[in-house]
């Protein structure tokens, strides 16, 4: 079968977690001797597409403009032209049996146009893996006002987006329900897990130890690791750190890139904080070393959200057998799916002291968190495998034309 994929933001420049759940994604069908193609934009080339290889998987670059770290202006700008700048650099590569299928990731929204080109040159079906409701998240957050001229703008390419898959994958059921609500289910959806592949990865060099270079040898490592922004709510996971100043040993390490990293720097600053450190973005070798050497997995979802996400960061948490502590919006099922299988603690935002008590529990019992971060582990394996999700996707590619090889 010969699939295409896209998505805005690719291995191996990229850090998201999106990039490396498609890369894992691409390499499983390469392993079951499928021809795989993912068609990425590039920020810095200046032809309109270039071709590579990684790990056995084609990867297409078409030249964009800046679309992640820069002004919200330039990247609505940029993302809208990506349909478009993708079809200019790629159409003469596109004949009728090129692709037998599409999968394709949101966020961004802006693909719709190229997967309506390319399903009609190839006649094949599409699967959008939907991670994001966006703009509602953005009006849940008070970014964008309701009915207005920007609203109507973002829901127009949303909608464009949603009306060319055949299938939509959503990541949990209280999401699926939310999306379907407000579609007046006119999609067809269903539930497809965030995934990983089962491999924890081993720190073999201690050069490359972030305890060491930190000199946090001796410390309980509290980890975020990711984008920071008004999603996450950042204040959430900072007002834990200034919680634990009194607790020698625990240290809140902040990795990543986003639009509320001056508000955590500036927040440490102002509170004093000798038990937190920013990092910037680091490539994903550099963040599997960190995975394999920290105690504790943060993450947390705005208060404001309405949608249920089910943050992928979780995911490279219980590959590394780490317990999950963190906090989301009220009715978000993730809570459930984590603290039932005992894989962590979740509590709701704006339950600080749950958070801090939580906290507490994983800094002074070393087997409470070793003992959680198994079943942290356990639970990756039953429900979000990279197997079962791409079994999912091919299923549904397929059920038009069972003959598609």
């Amino acid at each position: 079968m010969r699939l295409a994929l896209i998505i805005d933001d690719y291995l191996p420049h990229s850090t998201r977690v999106g990039a490396k759940m498609f890369h894992e994604l691409a390499c499983y069908y390469v392993g079951l001797g499928y021809q795989v193609t993912v068609i990425t934009p590039s920020e810095t080339q200046e032809q309109q597409l270039t071709k590579t290889q990684l790990d056995g998987v084609n990867v297409w670059y078409f030249s964009s403009g800046v679309i992640k770290d820069t002004t919200k202006a330039k990247r609505a700008i940029n993302e809208t032209m990506l349909s478009f700048r993708a079809w200019r650099a790629i159409s003469d590569e596109i004949q009728p049996e090129t692709f037998d299928g599409i999968i394709y990731y949101s966020p961004s929204i802006f693909w719709g146009k190229l997967v309506e080109m390319i399903k009609l040159r190839c006649q094949c079906k599409a699967y959008l893996v939907l991670r994001d409701l966006f703009p509602q998240w953005a009006i849940d957050a008070g970014m964008i006002n309701q009915g207005s001229v920007i609203e109507k703008y973002f829901r127009f390419f949303e909608g464009q987006s949603y009306r060319q898959a055949d299938k939509i994958g959503l990541m949990s059921e209280k999401n699926r329900q939310v999306f379907n609500a407000a579609t007046n289910n006119q999609y067809q959806s269903e539930i497809l897990r965030n995934w990983a592949e089962l491999k924890p990865h081993i720190l073999t060099n201690v050069d490359e130890s972030i305890r060491r270079k930190l000199n946090l040898e001796d410390k309980i490592i509290y980890f975020y690791g990711g984008n920071i922004g008004h999603a996450q709510d950042m204040s959430n996971l900072m007002r834990l750190a200034r919680s634990m100043t009194d607790y020698e040993e625990a240290h809140f390490l902040f990795v990543g890139q986003g639009d509320e990293v001056n508000l955590i720097n500036q927040l440490a600053e102002e509170w004093s904080l000798s038990n937190f450190t920013y990092l910037p973005s680091v490539n994903q070798h550099e963040f599997k070393n960190l995975l394999a050497d920290i105690d504790v997995g943060l993450f947390s979802l705005s208060v404001k959200h309405t949608a249920h996400n089910f943050p992928g960061k979780l995911l490279g948490y219980m590959v590394q057998s780490i317990p999950i502590l963190g906090s989301v919006n009220q009715g978000n099922d993730l809570l459930d799916v984590i603290n039932d299988n005992q894989a962590g603690f979740i509590s709701v935002n704006g339950e600080d002291e749950m958070l801090y008590q939580n906290a507490l529990s994983l800094y002074h019992d070393e087997l409470l968190r070793k003992d959680v971060g198994k079943n942290a582990f356990t639970l990756l394996e039953s429900e979000f495998s990279v197997q079962s999700a791409a079994q999912a996707i091919i299923d549904n590619l397929k059920e038009k034309d069972e003959s598609i090889q």
